[in-house]
């Protein structure tokens, strides 16, 4: 949990080398953080963020070998975690990944590692997180979905279709988890440029890192099971989801 200045001393960042994981972690490092944990599958591509957190105030920065697809390590690195002596009051899962559409629709085996990382990777760890987090009493596990996650449409939907059983998974695992002292919040956000989306067209509503870490602290302060970036995307994609599905069809999406 945040300590009484609303701060969260203690943060993990599993998908640490996400532009979007990065810019909250510096985030949260200006407004108190003292310890990130940085945890991806190529540690060694993080020493120089894990520096420049270093640089923004955070007293301790580690960095750790975290593997999406590997499920069977995902028990061991949770319980390693909350046996260090301290408590994790957040952890932001940013991992994912973007797969190109038309060659996951030829080589189903591109589209099979994008479910396994987006979804069945994230429901591996988040739920010994979630269980040795009511276990100490408290803290908070932030998600990012995606607004892909909202109708499945024919220009993405190997990717939307991962981040809709992650969403879907965590509703439930926030009302699960409500009133319990433990708290789940999923981030929605449209087109971030970053190097994820890099050399692809700019859907409209584009965002960037930056404004998603900010969306995020601000959520953080808040009570809203899920926060839409920019938020004005919650209303459009409301729309597009009650569109009558001949109507949707017709839509360049």
């Amino acid at each position: 949990m945040s300590d009484g200045l609303g701060r969260y001393r203690t943060i993990v960042v599993l998908g640490g080398g996400s532009d979007i994981g990065l810019a909250t972690a510096e985030r949260l490092v200006g407004s108190g953080t003292k310890h990130v944990i940085l945890a991806a599958r190529r540690p060694d591509a993080l020493m120089s963020s894990a520096d420049e957190l270093r640089a923004h105030g955070a007293e301790d920065v580690e960095v750790l070998d975290f593997d999406a697809l590997d499920l069977p390590s995902h028990p061991s690195f949770v319980a390693d975690l909350f046996d260090r002596d301290r408590d994790i009051d957040l952890v932001l899962l940013t991992f994912g990944v973007l797969p190109d559409e038309d060659a996951a629709e030829k080589d189903p085996s591109i589209a099979i590692e994008a479910a396994r990382t987006n979804y069945v990777g994230a429901v591996s760890v988040l739920l010994p997180l979630a269980r040795d987090m009511l276990a100490q009493g408290h803290g908070t596990i932030v998600v990012l979905s995606s607004v892909a996650a909202e109708r499945g449409r024919r220009s993405n939907f190997v990717y939307g279709s991962s981040k809709a059983g992650l969403d879907t998974f965590c509703q439930g695992l926030a009302d699960r988890l409500h009133a319990s002292g433990v708290r789940l919040l999923v981030v929605r956000p449209g087109f971030v440029r970053s190097s994820m989306t890099r050399g692809l067209d700019p859907a409209p509503l584009v965002t960037t890192p930056d404004e998603v870490a900010k969306a995020i602290d601000d959520g953080l302060s808040g009570s809203a099971p899920i926060i839409w970036v920019p938020a004005k995307l919650r209303w459009v994609m409301s729309g597009l989801r009650h569109l009558p599905r001949p109507v949707f069809r017709r839509l360049d999406l």
